[in-house]
């Protein structure tokens, strides 16, 4: 039974759009007809278009919190003893956004033609990851599925708290800023010129911070809109240049050789890493698929290389520790929980413990970043607002003086 996706008719005119499950299009279209309704165009929902097709509920990814909600019912279903089609046809049925639909029956519409879950999900690339791919299969061989999906869903979960507290942190800094380069260019554009006209008469020379404010008054005043249209341009260029895979890797060795964001990147990197890897690992994929799956979810080019390189040396007979320390991107608490979970042979648990550690360091970092980064730019905002009272009050003394 497949997925149909149908626009039809119904009694009052009115165009509908929806889903049907049928064997075969004519058989949806005699449902459609059953329904009172004149069908006009069908077509099987495929991976190819549940991936980014036609329409625009097609058109529309599957988010994380979405995902990790679809995962941990389907866990929940299939616990309770739920065969893995009717599990996704339940919850099909109880998600609201046509998008993920789609993707839900399709994927059962796999499953019943007889392929295994984990060759359905790979079916849609965009939605389902390799990490989640390999974490179900294992979880199908070992028949832990409901646990494996209540992992991968407590695993979404964690990253996108992770990713909405660094949002919401960088918020008020990233609207400071805003807002703070906002007034300094309206001062310099609309108030300081009108200030400066006074010192025009002025038979003295003017002194060299009223000379260098009158100057970059001028500058923002005549290039204000090619100036703020070069930085709109720049940006539209950087997102079209950072899609290079050349370029991807230049920028990335170049965030890794500044002394600060060097060390952001590589706790970043290195703690999605190793989450990544001890879902695998605890879901039984062998430790050397685990790492090489897991490497896909590291951003930096640099550091995937050479993660990537480390993998190599493990298949050659060499420990994970050991590899990952000649890296150099890991630190020693890290190399050391990973070398006692392979002693001990819990390497899942200590990877894990590894991430928490990297994400709680990763957390404080940028908690203290941000904590420093409010008065820094306030501090900033004054020097220029005194700077620029300095150099207008400066010819009024000196005129005070010659009066």
């Amino acid at each position: 039974m497949a997925a149909f996706e149908y626009q039809a008719i119904d009694g009052d005119g009115k165009t509908q759009r929806g889903l049907i499950e049928a064997d075969t299009a004519r058989q949806a279209r005699q449902q459609l007809r059953g329904m009172s309704l004149m069908p006009l165009e069908i077509g099987e929902v495929t991976s190819r278009q549940a991936d980014g097709g036609i329409g625009k509920a097609k058109r529309d990814k599957i988010n994380v919190a979405t995902l990790s909600l679809i995962t941990r019912q389907l866990a929940t279903l299939i616990s309770a003893g739920q065969p893995v089609e009717s599990a996704y046809h339940a919850v099909s049925r109880q998600t609201p956004k046509p998008a993920a639909k789609h993707v839900l029956l399709a994927v059962r519409a796999r499953v019943l033609e007889g392929y295994p879950l984990s060759e359905a999900l790979r079916e849609f690339p965009r939605i389902f990851d390799s990490m989640y791919c390999a974490s179900v299969h294992a979880g199908e061989s070992s028949g832990l599925l409901d646990i494996v999906m209540e992992r991968l869903a407590d695993h979404m979960e964690a990253r996108q708290d992770l990713q909405r507290r660094t949002g919401q942190a960088l918020i008020y800094p990233i609207l400071l800023s805003v807002v703070a380069f906002a007034l300094v260019g309206a001062l310099l554009t609309f108030v300081v010129p009108k200030i400066v006209q006074v010192f025009e008469g002025f038979d003295t020379e003017l002194p060299l911070m009223t000379t260098w404010l009158i100057a970059i008054s001028d500058f923002f005043k005549d290039y204000g809109v090619e100036l703020l249209i070069g930085v709109v341009l720049a940006v539209a260029i950087y997102a079209q240049l950072v899609k290079l895979p050349g370029f991807r890797r230049m920028r990335d060795r170049f965030y890794l050789r500044l002394p600060y964001i060097s060390y952001l990147v590589r706790l970043a990197n290195t703690a999605r890493f190793t989450r990544t890897m001890s879902i695998l690992v605890s879901s039984g994929v062998t430790a050397l698929d685990a790492m090489r799956i897991s490497t896909e979810v590291i951003n930096s080019e640099p550091i995937r290389a050479a993660v990537i390189k480390a993998a190599d040396k493990v298949r050659e007979g060499e420990y994970i520790s050991t590899s990952l320390d000649k890296t150099g991107y890991f630190s020693p608490l890290v190399i050391q929980l990973v070398q006692n979970g392979e002693a001990s042979g819990k390497l899942g648990e200590m990877m894990e413990r590894s991430a928490r550690a990297e994400e709680n360091e990763f957390g404080s970092v940028t908690a203290m970043f941000i904590a420093l980064f409010e008065p820094a730019m306030i501090l900033l905002m004054g020097m220029v607002v005194l700077f620029i009272v300095i150099a207008i009050l400066i010819p009024i003394f000196d005129m005070n003086e010659l009066v």
